[in-house]
């Protein structure tokens, strides 16, 4: 006689305003699996000497407008703002607050972690060689979504070179390496396609220098962008007056990793068996780690 069978654990659950599935509740395996990348990911960081700093998911949006992320995002943003109180409306109506039922919106939803990096660094001075890691909620407006590969809030980890822009390049060029390394040790084919940044739209300076040279890559499986790696020149530090010992403006960078993305792609890849996806994470992270230096 055998015992109940027990149910199996379902892996994501997808939710959302008006029935769209923009939004995901990861089950348990998908949850190991993505904390499991996340130190993966954060290993590298950490290894270069990278420092772990923790935001908070939303800013002033007196900060996030430092960026130009209203004018060069006006499609992507998410703004919070408290509920009126003077009117009782309190309950939503057919799931929705109406525009008069909230104040004004002070804080806005960031759609990039790396903010959290620059703004910890407001109006103080860094390192020719400083480097930070961080993990955060992002929020993006998107005009449609598309369960793990596209949503309306997810998670993002990011390493971010700060200082020289001689650093931020070699930043750039070993995570480049790592990745690459990493996707195949999974058997995972990952393109490199050049993208633009439109920080630099209004610009026309650092513009013109982007079609010349471009300042973001990105890393895809199919036509779904997993990771990125991202030059700033010195955008954000003139934004939060970061300077070098030097007094010049810190140059910065960044490396980008999707995390619900990276699972979509490792749900197709192992057709839905997240336990051997997770096994094969763990069998490939060493593969996409720096050789030790010699004694």
């Amino acid at each position: 006689m055998t015992g109940p069978t027990r149910p199996t654990a379902r892996p994501t659950r997808l939710t959302g305003s008006d029935g769209e599935s923009a939004l995901a509740i990861l089950g348990p395996r998908a949850t190991a699996l993505v904390r499991e990348l996340d130190r993966v990911f954060t290993g590298w960081g950490l290894g270069d000497g990278a420092e772990e700093i923790s935001a908070p998911p939303l800013f002033p949006v007196t900060d996030l407008e430092k960026f130009d992320v209203y004018t060069n995002f006006p499609h992507l943003a998410w703004v919070a703002g408290s509920l009126d109180l003077t009117d009782d409306q309190f309950e939503p109506v057919e799931g929705k607050f109406g525009p008069g039922a909230v104040t004004e919106a002070r804080y806005g939803l960031p759609h990039a972690t790396c903010y959290g990096a620059y703004l910890f660094h407001e109006g103080g001075q860094v390192s020719d060689d400083s480097l930070v890691t961080l993990v955060n909620r992002c929020f993006r407006n998107e005009d449609h979504y598309s369960g793990l590969r596209r949503l309306a809030s997810f998670q993002m980890r990011e390493i971010v070179a700060l200082g020289s822009f001689d650093h931020t390049q070699e930043v750039l060029a070993r995570f480049t390496g790592r990745i690459q390394a990493f996707a195949g040790a999974l058997g995972i084919d990952l393109g490199r396609e050049a993208a633009g940044d439109p920080f630099f739209r209004n610009d026309n300076g650092r513009a013109l220098m982007q079609k010349l040279s471009p300042v973001k890559y990105e890393f895809q499986y199919g036509d779904l962008a997993i990771a990125s790696v991202n030059t700033h020149r010195n955008f954000f530090g003139e934004r939060c007056s970061i300077r070098l010992e030097s007094g010049e403006h810190a140059y910065t960078s960044c490396v980008a990793f999707g995390l619900e993305r990276w699972l979509a792609v490792l749900t197709e890849h192992f057709d839905g068996d997240l336990d051997t996806a997770l096994a094969a994470v763990r069998t490939a992270a060493p593969a996409s780690e720096p050789a030790a230096e010699p004694s």
